[in-house]
């Protein structure tokens, strides 16, 4: 009894973008797929953390010193109330980035979009850590954009 060898596996579908070409659909790139769970759960972190940086400049204009003269120079009560929306709607399409839902990426692309110019608005008044959550937001815009989804049409 002889045992015949396996074929040898098809190559995949000229439209198949899995790892490996395994399946339909796919994610595109592995780092945007697990990049858009990271984005989600930074969007989360994010808009908790500008909801208290609003809360901390709406209590008292001491909190946070500007450096020099800047532009785009406004009361630190206004600043704060910015960061309190633009937190709550990062936080709510953060969550909205778990279910998978094509409304959650649009919603993100944008709000992360205000949150960027927010930050560089920012900068004055925290300039490492509006740094840091300006390439934090490139990455998330970059994972948003990325991803594609591997469920069917």
């Amino acid at each position: 009894m002889t045992s015949a060898a396996p074929p040898p596996p098809a190559p995949p579908a000229p439209g198949d973008r899995t790892p490996g070409g395994s399946g339909s659909g796919g994610s595109g790139d592995p780092w945007a797929a697990g990049g858009l769970v990271l984005g989600g759960v930074l969007m989360v972190v994010y808009g908790l953390f500008a909801v208290l940086q609003g809360i901390a400049a709406i209590a008292g204009d001491e909190v946070y010193t500007s450096f020099g003269q800047y532009s785009f120079a406004f009361d630190l009560t206004a600043w704060g109330w910015i960061h309190v929306i633009v937190g709550v709607l990062v936080v709510v399409a953060g969550l909205g980035l778990f279910t998978g839902a094509d409304w959650a990426r649009v919603a993100s692309a944008i709000v992360v979009g205000l949150a960027l110019i927010a930050n560089f608005l920012w900068l004055p008044y925290q300039p490492f850590w509006s740094i840091i959550m300006i390439v934090t937001g490139l990455f998330v815009l970059w994972s948003v954009f990325n991803y594609r989804s591997s469920r069917p049409v």
